[in-house]
């Protein structure tokens, strides 16, 4: 990487072995005086390898969520933002709370990232979370996302893809700016940010604040218990010790809190506090003939989950287990290293070494006030601690004059996880279970030609298991019995994956498009083995059928001016941009014989978000409008809502699966720059005012679409209606 670069752009592979750098055009849009390409190819990158490389020589397929569209975005939470771009299934349970599935990987419905398919990073190390939800896009410089398995070098929870949250820092967001919105249903967000540099340091100091009340369903009726409050902030300092080292730091806090949770019981009492915080120091060095190299960090992360959960009104609960205060907290705290050395034998081959060790604990308690005040429970999750150490290696062989490169790597996995002693867990039987998983990745890159890039590979993920899926044994109440027995010969669960893509680049513009095939087997779930009336016992197994999931994905980002040669003045940009699947094959080989179909389920068949922006630059008040429109496809879903009889006659609550239709979301955003430097904007969310919702079959409809008699004060749940934001914003 040339010095020319570097004083321009923060490489990931600095920040903390992120997965792909993008080069970013700088300077003002009002300062231009042409418009920018639609596209560049970039030639500089950091694979999921975090060695730098150039884009054609990436094996896998790499999504990119630039700072350009993310500045463009009405996104409230960094799950708006991704489901802006068609990153996958968004469950999207409330303000706070999503779960996400790539691939036919999911991560956990509460978000925790020890019992999720899909691994969250910040700045390359575990973000301690996959609920994105409780993360704010405000100091979000661009989130980079791996498609499919990649635990060679980022380990467990590695199944569906890697999502890669960079944050901003004062050489990648110098200047200071100050942001102002209001809208809809008492919505109010604001955020100051200041960066920049003096001689070898930088910094950059981030904070954003917002909230918002009740929102309104199609039609005007308020969605009681939808309101939330957002703050964090995030401050990084960085030292260029010389031209071939660097040190950064990185400390943060993100969270969501007062956020209502409706949930699958339409409850109107339950709202949750739940915050992210870390803190990483990265170095990274060279030497001098750029041979060697070495990229070491050390990272802290707390996650906190406080969620109240009290069901005082639901018939589908006993009288005595009714509760009206249930308060459950649960904390991940993780210190963790990275130490990556890499080496250059010959001027054609690229070898990458690896070393991590990581410790992770969870502690929760729980107290809760029921009409019988002595009827306590033990938390949602049992007391574990983790510990981890593993080694990889990842090689990389350039031919012909570059034009192909072929690349293997394989890491083994070590661990320990102990079952730890939890409040009001009488049963729970404390243990110690090692355990250890192998995971590769090989692929070959050909540039074609001038304009076209092929690639193939196959990689290999996994998920350790819990603590409580080893060894715990807990009862689930009030309706009947249910004890669920830990397993301690449980084999970690597993993902093999096969792809092939291209890209195909022009004046312009550029398309990529890939092919996938993705295995997961040895999935953890209860099995009941015996069955008494309403008393059930069962045993955490690993469960013989597959999930296969096939499909293809798509990413475009075109100059429309560009690419048809259009005869407009200088001044004008029209771009056209998207993401997008389809799943032509989606089947759980494993799914439960209640469940009446072999379609895997919480995850859609196809989705894509398209979008299309126009304006001018190089004016005297430069601006631009985007047309921004979101599919959801079809997705099959054993809910646990308690659906109307009358709408829906049958129903086994969480075993029969229900089809759901598809939709389009249509949102819009203007903004004009008055005066360099000062910029209004206003966004339309919803603009057709459509009723829907990505997860739930239950709407808020007439009729109730949910059997109002076991619901909590609410009846079923949709997306917010027709929403207006107009805001603000002073650069200087």
């Amino acid at each position: 990487m040339s010095r020319e670069l570097s004083s321009r752009v923060t490489s990931p592979y600095e920040r903390g072995g992120g997965l792909l750098l993008v080069l970013l055009l700088t300077g003002s849009a009002a300062a231009q005086t042409t418009p920018p390409p639609a596209y560049e190819m970039p030639t500089t990158v950091v694979t999921a390898t975090g060695r730098p490389e150039e884009v054609a020589k990436i094996a896998g397929t790499i999504q990119v969520i630039p700072h350009e569209r993310i500045a463009r975005s009405a996104a409230k939470s960094v799950t708006d933002l991704l489901a802006e771009n068609a990153v996958g299934f968004m469950s999207e349970w409330t303000a706070g709370q999503t779960s996400i599935n790539i691939r036919g990987a999911s991560s956990d419905g509460q978000g925790r990232d020890f019992r999720s398919q899909v691994l969250v990073l910040i700045n390359g190390h575990r973000a301690g979370t996959a609920n994105v939800s409780k993360l704010s896009p405000a100091d979000v410089e661009r989130i980079e996302i791996v498609r499919g398995p990649s635990s060679v070098v980022y380990g467990s929870q590695n199944m569906g893809g890697v999502i890669n949250i960079i944050l901003k820092t004062g050489r990648t967001a110098p200047g200071t700016l100050l942001e102002a919105s209001a809208g809809s249903w008492s919505l109010f967000q604001g955020k100051a940010q200041s960066g920049g540099t003096s001689g070898k340091f930088d910094w950059y100091v981030g904070v954003e604040a917002g909230s918002r009340g009740d929102y309104n369903r199609s039609g005007n009726v308020t969605e009681q218990n939808t309101h939330w409050t957002r703050y964090g902030g995030t401050g990084a300092f960085g030292m260029q010790i010389d031209d071939d080292q660097r040190l950064d730091l990185t400390v943060r806090s993100d969270g969501v809190y007062d956020a209502g949770f409706r949930g699958s019981a339409s409850n109107v009492f339950d709202f949750d506090n739940r915050y992210n915080q870390s803190v990483d120091l990265s170095y990274t060095g060279k030497t001098p003939n750029g041979r060697g190299s070495l990229f070491f960090q050390a990272y802290y992360v707390k996650d906190v989950d406080d969620l109240n959960q009290q069901v005082p009104l639901s018939a589908a609960n006993a009288f005595g287990a009714r509760s009206y205060v249930d308060r459950n907290r649960r904390q991940l705290d993780i210190v963790g290293t990275r130490f990556q050395p890499g080496y250059k034998p010959w001027a054609t081959n690229e070898l990458l070494l690896g070393i991590d060790w990581e410790r992770s604990w969870v502690r929760s308690d729980r107290y809760r006030l029921t009409n019988l005040p002595a009827n306590q429970l033990s938390p949602a999750d049992n007391n574990q601690t983790e510990n981890v150490f593993a080694f990889y290696v990842e090689d990389a062989q350039h031919f012909w004059d570059d034009r192909i490169t072929v690349r293997g790597g394989v890491r083994q996995t070590y661990g320990n996880t102990a079952i730890d002693s939890t409040p009001n867990a009488p049963t729970l039987l404390s243990s110690s279970n090692n355990y250890q998983a192998t995971t590769y990745s090989v692929g070959a890159t050909l540039h074609a030609a001038d304009w076209l890039n092929l690639r193939v590979g196959a990689s290999s993920g996994f998920r350790a298991p819990t603590g409580t899926e080893l060894g715990a044994s807990f009862t689930v109440a009030p309706i009947g019995t249910t004890t669920t027995f830990g397993n301690p010969n449980l084999k970690p669960e597993t993902a093999n994956q096969l792809e092939a893509g291209a890209t195909a680049n022009w004046d312009g513009g550029r398309f990529d498009m890939a092919i996938f095939q993705n295995i997961i087997t040895n999935r953890i779930t209860p099995v009941t083995i015996s069955q008494t009336g309403t008393t059930i016992i069962a045993q955490q197994q690993n469960n013989p059928g597959d999930i296969v999931v096939q499909g293809l994905e798509f990413q475009t980002d075109t100059s429309v001016i560009r690419t048809l040669g259009l005869k407009v003045p200088e001044t004008w940009n029209w771009n056209v941009f998207g993401n997008g699947y389809y799943n032509f094959k989606m089947i759980d080989y494993g799914a439960p014989a209640a469940f009446g179909t072999d379609t895997a389920t919480r995850i859609n068949q196809y989705e894509a978000a398209i979008g299309t922006r126009f304006g001018q630059v190089g004016v005297e008040m430069p601006w631009s409008f985007q047309v921004l429109g979101i599919l959801r496809g079809p997705m099959w879903y054993n809910t646990e809502e308690a659906l109307n009889p009358l709408l829906y006659p049958g129903q086994i609550r969480s075993s029969t699966v229900y089809r759901k239709e598809p939709f389009w979301v249509w949102n819009m955003r203007g903004e004009i720059e008055v005066k360099k430097g000062f910029k209004l904007f206003a966004a339309m969310n919803n603009v057709f005012d459509v009723n829907a919702h990505p997860i739930f079959i239950g709407l808020d409809s007439s009729p109730c679409g949910n059997n109002y008699s076991l619901q909590n004060g609410a009846c079923g749940n949709s997306i917010p209606g027709r929403e207006v934001v107009v805001g603000a914003q002073v650069r200087f």
